[in-house]
């Protein structure tokens, strides 16, 4: 069978990175979470100092792209793919509340993203990929032969993440969830490099009311149709 590119769109918390996973194992795809490589830039620059409740320094961040290296490297133990920044593995790191309350304005930087989207075409040369994000299917695959635009609405998404956190043990309060998610999308859609917005020729999945059982089998027989060949 043909390899395809599978580009997953859509806002945050809806399930992109779970069914993005899911399907790459089922075809033995190489799986990208973009999203990833913008929490790593702004864990990097909350480690530095160059961004806080009070301050964003752009240019000190724009100058140190060149000394961030990131990198995809598959857990033993998981089999799961995780990111390392500059040699370290900061996959927890950057799951965060904290990190998620600076990544929105760390992916507005056309540097930034000019940056993450050549690594991003460099991965996806082969094909054989799947990669979810918010301009994954505009910008970086403008030719995916999938592409899909990740819906659900704003409360449900707020009660995903928030009991993600608490599972894994953070404390945090489902009210400064929900307003994350709301302020997020608020950035996402309107920044002027790149905004979120939903490719013309992208399906669009509202997954409000799906289980990930029912996500994973929809988006699995679209993509089917397009490894076989029938769309």
């Amino acid at each position: 069978m043909k390899k395809i590119t599978i580009a997953i769109d859509g806002y945050s918390s809806t399930g992109k990175s779970t069914v993005a996973k899911q399907i790459a194992d089922y075809f033995d795809y190489v799986y990208v979470d973009s999203g990833a490589m913008y929490r790593a830039i702004t864990l990097y620059a909350l480690q530095n100092d160059f961004i806080s409740e009070n301050k964003f320094d752009k240019n000190p961040l724009i100058n140190s792209l060149n000394n961030i290296n990131l990198k995809f490297n598959k857990n033993s133990s998981t089999g799961k793919a995780e990111i390392f920044l500059n040699g370290i593995n900061v996959e927890r790191e950057i799951r965060t509340l904290r990190v998620s309350e600076f990544v929105s304005p760390i992916a507005t930087l056309s540097e930034v993203r000019a940056k993450l989207v050549q690594q991003q075409q460099i991965m996806g040369n082969d094909k054989g990929i799947v990669m979810d994000g918010r301009d994954i299917g505009t910008v970086v695959f403008p030719e995916a032969e999938l592409k899909l635009f990740m819906n659900a609405n704003a409360e449900q998404r707020a009660k995903r993440r928030f009991n993600e956190l608490i599972e894994r043990g953070d404390s945090v309060s489902y009210e400064e969830i929900l307003h994350n998610v709301i302020e997020r999308d608020r950035i996402d859609t309107t920044r002027k490099d790149s905004p979120l917005i939903k490719a013309k020729d992208a399906i669009e999945i509202d997954n409000s009311e799906m289980n990930l059982e029912d996500q994973f089998q929809t988006i699995l027989q679209l993509a089917k149709d397009r490894v076989a060949g029938r769309v």
